[in-house]
C-alpha cells in the first residue's frame, strides 16, 4: 500500500518548551513521529507498525521500553530466506507494537497465511498532525490489511503537565462478510528499568499457563491453570510469584495469560527507583493480558540466552495463535462495514512501592514508596 503524509505537517520546531511534535525525524532511514511535554519524550516508527521505540520519562530519564539484540533495522535490510512464521522475529526490536488482525504463532484463515503477530506491526503507517500546541499535541496515524479486510487508525496524543499518553483507535472491517480478529498491545520493557526490586500489579483472579512448551528451562508447567494471582506453584508444586520479577540470571522464560480481571489496568513498578510503567485500557476491548517473560532463557533462535525483558500484553483473545484463540471462543468478531473505537493509555508515575489503581485520567494511586 503506498504511504502518504498526510495533510502538511503543524511543525514548531523551535519551540523548546511545553508540548512538541514532529513527523519530519528518521531513525535507521524509518520515518518517525517525535512527541513530547515536560515530563515523556514518545517516539513512533511510522515505516514499521507505529512502534513505540522510545517512552522516556524524563525527570528520571527512565526509558521503560526494551532494546532487543537484534536492532531496529534500515529499509535496506533483507532477512536471510523466509520464516515459516513469517517476518516478524527478524525485525523485532523489543519497544511496543500493536498486534492486528491475529496474535501469536500463524496458521491460515480464509485462504490467507497470517503469520506471527498479524499484519500491522511490519506495516508502513501514514501520519497525520491533528493538533500542535504548547498545551496538548495529538497525531492520527493509520494503515490498512493487505491479507484480511481491515483498517486500523489511532490518535496519540499529549497533554502539558502529564506523564501519560492517550491513546483513541478504530478498527474497521471492509470486507462484505464477518471477519474474526485478535488485537492487543504488545509493550516490552527491559533493564535498566527492568530489575530483580520490580514487581507487577494488576487486578487478575486467574492465571492460564500456555497450553504448548515455550522453553526446555520453563518453570511453569504447559496448560497449568490456576484461580488465583500473583501466588501459583510451578511444574514442580513450588511455590512461584507471578508479581514479582527475578533477576537475568533466572535462566527461565515463560508464557501465561492473566484472566477475569475485575478492571483494565497494570503498573510494573521499580520498587528500588520508586518509579514505574502502567497501562489503562476497556476491559470489555481487552479482557485478557498476556505476560511473556524471558529472564536469560530461551537458549535458541532468537533470543540465545541473551535477554533479560517482559512484556505485559493487553489482549482481546487467548491463547497466543489464532487458530487456539478460534477453538476456545475468544476471537471477537467485526460484521461487515462495522468499526469499533476504543481508547486506552500509558502513564509514567514515581512515588510508589505498590499500585491499587490507575483511573482514565491517568492518575494513579496505591502504597507510597518507603
Amino acid at each position: 500500500m503506498p504511504v502518504f503524509r498526510g495533510d502538511a505537517a503543524m511543525n514548531h520546531p523551535d519551540r523548546n518548551w511545553g508540548c512538541r511534535i514532529s513527523d519530519e525525524h528518521t531513525f535507521r532511514g524509518l520515518r518517525t513521529l517525535v512527541m513530547e511535554n515536560e515530563l515523556l519524550r514518545v517516539c513512533a516508527l511510522l515505516d514499521q507498525g507505529a512502534d513505540i521505540y522510545e517512552f522516556l520519562y524524563k525527570p528520571l530519564d527512565i526509558d521503560f521500553m526494551w532494546r532487543a539484540p537484534n536492532r531496529v533495522q534500515p529499509p535496506a535490510f533483507r532477512p536471510a530466506g523466509a520464516p515459516p512464521n513469517g517476518f516478524f522475529q527478524d525485525y523485532y526490536h523489543g519497544g511496543w507494537q500493536e498486534i492486528f488482525p491475529s496474535g501469536g504463532l500463524g496458521c491460515e484463515r480464509h485462504g490467507a497465511a497470517l503469520h506471527q503477530h498479524g499484519e500491522v506491526a511490519l506495516s508502513a503507517w501514514n501520519c497525520r498532525i491533528t493538533r500542535d500546541t504548547p498545551e496538548c499535541v495529538a497525531a492520527t496515524v493509520s494503515t490498512q490489511t493487505y491479507r484480511t479486510p481491515f483498517t486500523i487508525e489511532k490518535t496519540l496524543r499529549l497533554e502539558t503537565g502529564k506523564a501519560a499518553l492517550f491513546m483513541d483507535e478504530k478498527i474497521t472491517n471492509t470486507g462484505s462478510a464477518p471477519m474474526e480478529y485478535m488485537w492487543g498491545h504488545h509493550p516490552a520493557f527491559g533493564a535498566p528499568f527492568l530489575d530483580a526490586s520490580c514487581r507487577i500489579d494488576i487486578p487478575a483472579a486467574r492465571v492460564a499457563v500456555h497450553p504448548d512448551r515455550v522453553s526446555e528451562n520453563q518453570r511453569l508447567a504447559p496448560g497449568a491453570a490456576f484461580d488465583s494471582f500473583p501466588m501459583i506453584t510451578d511444574k514442580d508444586g513450588a511455590p512461584f510469584d507471578l508479581a514479582r520479577v527475578p533477576g537475568p540470571d533466572a535462566n527461565t522464560m515463560e508464557m501465561c495469560y492473566l484472566l477475569d480481571l475485575e478492571d483494565g489496568w497494570y503498573a510494573l513498578t521499580n520498587t528500588g527507583r520508586g518509579a514505574g510503567f502502567g497501562m489503562r485500557w476497556d476491559r470489555a476491548v481487552f479482557p485478557v493480558v498476556w505476560l511473556w517473560e524471558v529472564f536469560g532463557g530461551g537458549h535458541g533462535y532468537p533470543w540465545y540466552g541473551r535477554t533479560y525483558n517482559l512484556a505485559l500484553e493487553p489482549f482481546t483473545s487467548w491463547p497466543g495463535g489464532m487458530r487456539n484463540a478460534l477453538n476456545n471462543g475468544t476471537t471477537p468478531v467485526l460484521g461487515a462495514g462495522e468499526s469499533l473505537e476504543t481508547s486506552l493509555l500509558a502513564v509514567a508515575y514515581e512515588g510508589f512501592g505498590a499500585v491499587s489503581g490507575i483511573s482514565d485520567a491517568g492518575a494513579v494511586s496505591g502504597t507510597p514508596r518507603a
